[in-house]
């Protein structure tokens, strides 16, 4: 199966891009022999810096497959950025709609015609106090499920070191170094052939995660904690703890208390998402999209229902009007 050429776009971005990359940054590549050589593939990558997308394309450039990543819609819409993500041949991302499935199609599209696709798993820039990967979304292991197609888990390091995460100071001196660890392909065959269900998706990403974790472990010499850190259940018990904080001790807890909590668990806000990630699972896509029409509807009927009710006075009033005017005469 022919792989995807680097083509015009691809090469103008490596000459803007390459050149302040190999000035800011050093580079210890490894692993770029598990980079496959042709067919479709997915790469799995950390993510703790706003640069770190632009690092890592370039460790995957210099291996002669170029990704495809999945970005927001909003970059593919004009201009000169628009026109390179579209000229490379990213994927754009529709949040929040039934369009963000078709980024999903997509990845699985391009895969099956041997191109790479590269995921972000967490969604976005990680969390975690100490820069380990968080838990991740679904999306990868999905497009490798349907796909079967080989998952090289990749971990980065350093890119967060010049530009910390959330952050919009680099800091240049010293020359940081950025660190990249690639993988064989994670072992997902166990989970070929059963029923794509959440338990499973969630079992093939914690798997995915495992595998990104280790290779870090490597780079930074350290251990990770034993679990990941998860954003939502750390809002969670946040928004737990600032209730007890300002609930009166004297007052006992009572079910009102404990059914806002419980809607507020489920009304939780959303992640902040990476312009590189889906920030919506496709099954909450669909059900959202389900729900708006849903209202759509009943709106609709709602409307026409008053419309038709506002006719039938205006003709009783009309009948009215015409049996006094009988009777006068």
């Amino acid at each position: 199966m022919p792989r995807r050429r680097k083509g015009f776009w691809y090469r103008l971005a490596a000459v803007l891009c390459k050149p302040p990359l190999l000035v800011l940054l050093k580079r210890d590549w490894r692993g770029m022999e598990h980079i496959p050589a042709e067919g479709g593939f997915i790469t799995v990558v950390n993510h703790n810096s706003h640069v770190d997308p632009f690092a890592y394309a370039h460790f995957q450039y210099n291996t002669g497959r170029v990704p495809r990543f999945l970005a927001k819609s909003g970059l593919f819409k004009k201009g000169f950025v628009g026109a390179a993500m579209r000229g490379t041949g990213q994927i754009p991302v529709y949040r929040e709609s039934t369009d963000a499935l078709s980024a999903f199609r997509a990845a699985i599209g391009a895969v099956e015609r041997g191109e790479c696709v590269a995921f972000y798993p967490e969604g976005t820039i990680t969390r975690d106090p100490d820069g380990w990967p968080m838990t991740g979304k679904t999306g990868a292991a999905r497009v490798a499920l349907k796909t079967k197609c080989p998952v090289v888990p990749v971990a980065q390091w350093g890119a967060n070191e010049l530009l910390p995460p959330y952050s919009k100071k680099l800091r240049i001196f010293p020359r940081k170094t950025h660190h990249v660890l690639a993988g064989p392909p994670v072992d997902l065959s166990g989970f070929y052939g059963r029923e794509m269900t959440a338990e499973v998706l969630k079992e093939a990403t914690e798997v995915i995660m495992a595998a990104i974790t280790r290779h870090l472990e490597e780079i930074r010499g350290e251990q990770a904690p034993a679990t990941p850190y998860d954003p939502r259940r750390e809002r969670i018990e946040q928004r737990r703890r600032t209730q007890e904080q300002t609930r009166d001790p004297s007052r006992e807890r009572t079910r009102d208390d404990e059914s806002r909590e419980q809607t507020g668990a489920r009304h939780e806000e959303q992640e902040p998402a990476s312009e590189l990630e889906p920030e919506s699972e496709p099954e909450q896509v669909e059900a959202s999209a389900r729900s708006r029409s849903r209202s759509g509807a009943q709106s609709e009927s709602q409307s026409q229902g008053k419309q038709a009710r506002a006719q039938a006075q205006g003709k009783q009033s009309q009948s009215q009007g015409k049996q006094a005017e009988g009777r006068s005469k």
